[in-house]
């Protein structure tokens, strides 16, 4: 059965996401536990049903690359193994309010040191994401203006030097696409703009890298990267949230790649696809066909196997 929502009433819930549930780490409001359940959104509409396990197939491939991509930029992680997180809440306090939870949270949690990005902006603009992104239906354009030409280019090939995409979150996961040339300005500060930006592009580079050298035959077509400040380390830059995982990310079998070919890839597609047969735009929610729930799960599963090298136990 899918996890739709955690339920521990005695942790402090902070916030829940599309995917995530995140509570305050008892007796330590310096972290967090991210909780990955089984929902599943598409196009900005979370489905009535979720895939069973999802969460934890998402919680380890996201620390796979968190490990994978520490020499990159650090990351929030402090730990992924719910006996160590259970030791760590206990010496906290004198109780464990995680422990009675054990059967919802074990192997789709992980805590994280609690980030946020500036503190010279108004609290609503937290989070930038980086998203690299090949947009294979008018190359030409992007957010109405005309793109380098170059950008065509790298539509050629299954390693390319994809553009930037920056997006801004509020507070009220409102997301807006802004334009690369005011990412500092939204940041307050064009040395942290710059920063993110260098991170970002050789994030994607590493990440595709690995799906290239790995034998996986995938190849990283789009994705994004959060990035928060962690005020306990002068504000260092973090890599946040997710990493790399077939939610957040397009993955696209290289050997099938050729310019302006509808890619089927390893993803949430299928449940796109699906949606778009339905009619839906952004309004309602909808329960997803076994039919779509077991395809979408296949395709997960494979990218996970593809992606670390070995089949996902949950």
């Amino acid at each position: 059965m899918a996890l739709l929502e955690s339920n521990c009433p005695n942790l402090r819930l902070v916030a829940r996401g599309k995917v995530r549930d995140i509570y305050e780490f008892p007796g330590d409001d310096s972290k967090l536990l991210f909780v990955a359940t089984d929902r599943i959104s598409a196009f900005d509409i979370v489905m009535k049903n979720g895939i069973p396990n999802k969460g934890k197939l998402l919680t380890q491939l996201s620390l796979f690359f968190f490990k994978k991509l520490e020499s990159v930029i650090p990351n929030h992680v402090i730990s992924g193994d719910f006996d160590e997180i259970l030791s760590l809440s206990l010496s906290n306090s004198n109780s464990n309010a995680i422990l009675p939870y054990r059967d919802q949270l074990e192997g789709r949690t992980i805590l994280v040191k609690k980030s946020q990005f500036s503190s010279v902006k108004p609290l609503s603009e937290v989070i930038l994401l980086a998203r690299h992104m090949l947009n294979t239906r008018s190359p030409e354009r992007y957010m109405g203006s005309p793109c380098p030409t170059t950008w065509s280019s790298r539509l050629s090939s299954p390693s390319p030097s994809s553009p930037l995409v920056p997006r801004r979150i509020s507070e009220r996961t409102m997301k807006t696409f802004i334009q690369i040339n005011v990412v500092g300005e939204v940041l307050g500060s064009e040395t942290l703009a710059n920063h993110v930006k260098k991170a970002s592009i050789a994030l994607y580079e590493a990440a595709n890298d690995h799906c290239l050298s790995s034998n996986s035959g995938l190849f990283l077509a789009d994705t994004k990267f959060e990035f928060g400040l962690d005020p306990s380390s002068n504000n260092q830059v973090l890599l946040i949230d997710e990493c790399l995982t077939p939610d957040s990310s397009r993955f696209w079998a290289a050997n099938q790649w050729s310019e302006g070919t509808k890619m089927s890839g390893f993803d949430k597609q299928v449940l796109r696809d699906w949606l778009k047969t339905q009619g839906v735009d952004g309004k309602d929610q909808l329960e997803i066909p076994k039919s779509v729930v077991d395809s979408t799960w296949i395709k997960y599963c494979e990218a996970f196997k593809l992606l670390t090298g070995r089949e996902f136990v949950p």
